[in-house]
């Protein structure tokens, strides 16, 4: 689903790309401080890029592909390479954990910034008004770009009957509805754009974010996520059990990486004021990553919303252990770089993804979903490099105008 997060410099989750935050600089900072940010940099870009990647050939799956089962019925148990193509993708059947990946990541690159600034400065204040207008210049002109591109693609596809059923209302009502975020509360989400349903809660995160950062000045993260997750209970059974989507029952993900980016600076500073590497996180907490991962796997079969949850706490313990490769200086691998390019226009493939699927399923089979797997390949190869070049054309000048609103006077540096 994110994914897209925002850094409190004016970044967006799923789209950070090339830049990092930084300590503020005092003499006993180490020497390789670049080399810090950089791997913690690939670090987080490689997991926002997976998560793209993840959701996006997820959707790909389902509206080519007739699924498992049927897929299963067909062609029995005869070895083909079309058959082992097929079932190798059997763990995308899971393919929506890579929204809660989205929110934990938003939640750790929207804080980082001020965490540097609290540690720096305990009396240091969120100036609300800059953080608002930089998040709605990093997000709205690539919304209402991904709105029109939507509405144009499916008015394409409306005209190849059988109509899709992912296609949803194109009416003003709507548009409207989704481009103030309103969506899971006020209407559906657009067109055939349903993963526009998180745009919304990370919207929504963004706006109460202030007050978040408030009360971790007066009580401290670890208590403000205490609180947030008796929240997101409430919230659960208030809201989400009637289908209605509104940010506080996803708040506790988002609030993990909010409450890492905390633990992790106050970490890095001290140890660099006592001129020595950070301590290493334990290599049990992959062992707990994977295990809460598992359940959430496990409990997707009774409904997503709890899988999510086991989801989030799984990749927040991945996270955390994961950012000690930055503090080593390890040199990250092909695998993590190569998942970091894909990263940095994520936001954008994110966002744009369903309405490219949808429109080549209208045009290459009228709808119909095929039992062969090799198309939904052929998909992602088109949507990768149109989200890349709606990368360039839209998101970049968004990014670059969000940064013109960023403070010219000095504090601890955060992404830009």
């Amino acid at each position: 689903m994110s994914d897209p997060a925002l850094d409190a410099a004016g970044a967006s989750l799923p789209s950070l790309p090339n830049a990092s935050a930084r300590a503020p600089h005092t003499a006993r900072a180490p020497a390789d401080a670049h080399a810090v940010s950089a791997g913690k940099e690939h670090v987080i870009d490689a997991m926002r890029g997976f998560a793209a990647l993840l959701v996006a050939y997820f959707h790909c799956r389902q509206i080519e592909w007739v699924g498992m089962q049927a897929f299963h019925q067909s062609a029995g148990h005869g070895f083909s390479l079309d058959k082992l193509a097929a079932y190798l993708t059997f763990p995308i059947a899971w393919g929506s954990a890579g929204v809660p990946i989205f929110f934990v990541i938003s939640g750790y690159c929207i804080h980082r910034g001020g965490a540097l600034k609290l540690a720096a400065n305990p009396a240091y204040r969120l100036d609300t008004g800059n953080f608002w207008v930089r998040r709605f210049a990093r997000i709205y002109p690539v919304l209402l770009a991904a709105l029109v591109l939507t509405l144009a693609l499916d008015w394409f596809s409306l005209q190849l009957p059988p109509v899709s059923h992912k296609i949803r209302e194109i009416g003003w009502q709507a548009f409207l509805v989704n481009l103030f975020s309103l969506q899971g509360v006020a209407g559906k989400t657009y067109g055939s754009n349903g993963a526009l349903w998180t745009l919304s809660l990370e919207v929504q995160f963004y706006a109460i974010y202030p007050l978040l950062f408030a009360l971790r000045r007066r009580i401290g993260m670890t208590n403000v996520l205490a609180a947030i997750a008796v929240v997101n209970v409430v919230s659960a059974f208030a809201l989400e059990r009637h289908d209605i989507q509104f940010f506080t029952s996803y708040w506790f993900s988002w609030t993990l990486g909010a409450w890492i980016a905390d633990v992790k600076v106050h970490a890095n500073l001290h140890a660099q004021a006592g001129a020595q590497p950070g301590a290493r996180s334990p290599a049990w907490l992959y062992a707990l990553a994977v295990l809460f991962i598992a359940l959430g796997c496990a409990a997707f079969h009774f409904g997503q919303y709890g899988a999510f949850q086991f989801w989030a706490i799984g990749f927040a313990f991945y996270l955390y252990k994961a950012l000690d490769r930055g503090n080593a200086g390890r040199r990250e691998s092909w695998g993590t770089r190569v998942l970091s390019r894909f990263g940095d226009f994520s936001f954008s493939l994110y966002l744009i993804h369903l309405p490219i699927f949808v429109l080549l399923s209208s045009l290459l089979y009228r709808s119909a979903l095929q039992m062969t797997i090799w198309p939904s390949f052929a998909y992602m190869l088109v949507a990768i490099p149109v989200a890349y070049v709606f990368y360039r054309l839209v998101e970049l000048p968004a990014m670059k105008w969000s940064a013109s609103f960023k403070p010219k006077h000095g504090g601890a540096a955060s992404q830009a």
